[in-house]
């Protein structure tokens, strides 16, 4: 019995250590079982204010990579399902992507995957009286129970290299990084970074030209009051750099003709 309970986390590497609450848990109870019957599984769900309010699903394949036609897949089956439950109770914006470079880690198996490359982590329970850790993350330890993590310029006395618990990870994230950005490419496992007009514009002089955006289909469901409707489509690399348009779902439309109570 004593040794089952060390092995649980060890031999369950692809169940999610960081999950969500709220609003956020209901869409991924609604989505998760098909999109994992589909041979995807889910790495985030966040749900925010922005543009009214926009539901942000994260999915990958188990090695780690996402087109744009697998996202379009995935949004085409899990729409009609969020349609029906309904999680969100009110019009949203659902945008689907891969987990992208700079990606959150949510399973034991991430950690092993990108052993050697800086992380920021905030733990839900503090170690030792501190929370925030960043540094260069090994794999998890042979006991599944604890992830070491490499801290730069600790002070005289303190150790370079803890432990952390995996059952109380808060939040994980890679940090992006040249060495990062020119793994995750070789890999194929990351779309490029997404980059916002301002910092496009801001090019210094060893800039180089950012790739084309790829693997990101933003699918909004309620449009601005002066958009037109448009037929949904999948979007190409040329209109991803480009604002999304707006599509009026059935689901929007029985709602503002207050046929649904």
């Amino acid at each position: 019995m004593k040794a089952d309970s060390k092995r649980s986390m060890a031999d369950t590497p692809e169940k999610r250590l960081i999950t969500e609450t709220g609003v956020a848990a209901r869409v991924v109870q609604v989505i998760e079982a098909s999109i994992e019957g589909l041979g995807f599984r889910v790495v985030r769900v966040r749900v925010s204010s922005a543009n009214g309010c926009t539901v942000q699903i994260m999915a990958e394949r188990p090695d780690g990579t996402m087109s744009v036609d697998d996202c379009e897949t995935v949004s085409r089956a899990i729409s009609p399902l969020l349609d029906l439950d309904d999680p969100i109770g009110k019009p949203y914006y659902l945008e689907m992507s891969s987990p992208g470079i700079d990606r959150p880690l949510v399973r034991a198996i991430d950690f092993e995957r990108w052993a050697g490359y800086e992380a920021k982590i905030e733990m839900s329970i503090p170690l030792d009286g501190r929370k925030r850790f960043r540094g260069i993350i090994r794999a998890p330890n042979p006991d599944g129970v604890t992830v070491p993590i490499d801290l730069p310029d600790v002070k005289a006395g303190l150790p370079s290299r803890i432990d952390l618990p995996l059952r109380d990870l808060g939040d994980a994230y890679l940090v992006l990084t040249d060495e990062l950005v020119r793994e995750s490419l070789r890999r194929g496992g990351g779309p490029p970074p997404m980059l916002d007009e301002e910092d496009e514009s801001e090019d210094g002089p060893e800039a180089e030209p950012a790739p084309p955006l790829k693997k990101k289909v933003s699918r909004p469901l309620k449009p601005k009051a002066s958009a037109k409707p448009k037929p949904e489509k999948i979007e190409t690399e040329a209109s991803l750099a480009n604002k999304s348009k707006p599509i009026r779902t059935k689901a929007v439309r029985v709602k503002e003709d207050g046929k649904l109570h």
